[in-house]
């Protein structure tokens, strides 16, 4: 049975929640915490599937929508999403997987040999992002929001790479 791409693999949040900020406890009284595993994969349905953060659905168990939406914003400030993506790099890296080494033509100079082989690679990269529906039309009118499933978008891209490398 294939498991929904929202759901947040053991291994995955192994990578994760060490890059969370640490919350203190409550006032005496007061509300608990929703998980944090579960709100990213409230993150990721919403990436997905591209629904607006109201329409997420409670009886998923991800919070609400505006829980999930405050955790995105609250875990893009400090970095989170560009930490992962820079692990998950380095282990892509390790792994024996190469970098891309962009060549760009200049204008007015002759095409060289072998420079539209890297323009596939901008294209497909283009392709593995609009994959998650969120991407494909930008809704959030902050660019942090927007910026935030971006990359959340990219580290979805190397761990799946990552993945494959190591099977």
């Amino acid at each position: 049975m294939a498991v929904a791409p929202w759901t947040v693999s053991d291994e995955l949040w192994g990578l994760v929640e060490p890059l969370l900020p640490k919350r203190e406890r409550s006032r005496p009284g007061g509300r608990s915490r929703h998980p944090d595993r579960q709100t990213l994969s409230g993150i990721l349905f919403v990436l997905h599937t591209g629904i607006a953060w109201r329409h997420l659905p409670q009886e998923l168990g991800f919070g609400s929508g505006v829980t999930c939406c405050r955790r995105l914003d609250e875990w893009q400030r400090v970095g989170v999403w560009e930490r992962l993506h820079g692990l998950l790099l380095e282990r892509l890296r390790a792994a024996g997987q190469r970098g891309i080494k962009p060549k760009i033509a200049r204008r007015q100079t002759a095409h060289g040999p072998g420079l539209g082989r890297y323009r596939w690679v901008v294209e497909r990269t283009f392709a593995w992002l609009h994959q998650f529906r969120r991407l494909l039309v930008r809704y959030d009118r902050r660019a942090d929001i927007h910026e935030g499933f971006l990359a959340i978008g990219c580290c979805l891209i190397c761990w799946r790479r990552l993945s494959e490398t190591t099977k």
